[in-house]
């Protein structure tokens, strides 16, 4: 088992950074939704999807 570490320290080490930044992302979107964020950043003005992606913020009182 030491063996099999030492010689795939590296690609342990790069899998548990990428998964930490999934997680990281993951945690980010939820908490932006949560808090009523749009997911593009660009804004609803413009946006043919705006009417249904925030049905429930205009009910809210």
């Amino acid at each position: 088992m030491l063996e099999w570490l030492k010689a795939n320290w590296a690609t342990l080490v790069v899998g548990a950074a990428v998964i930490a930044i999934v997680v990281l992302a993951v945690i980010k979107i939820v908490r932006d939704k949560k808090a009523g964020k749009s997911s593009c950043g660009c804004g609803c003005a413009n946006c043919p999807m705006s009417g249904s992606c925030h049905k429930a913020a205009g009910t809210k009182k």
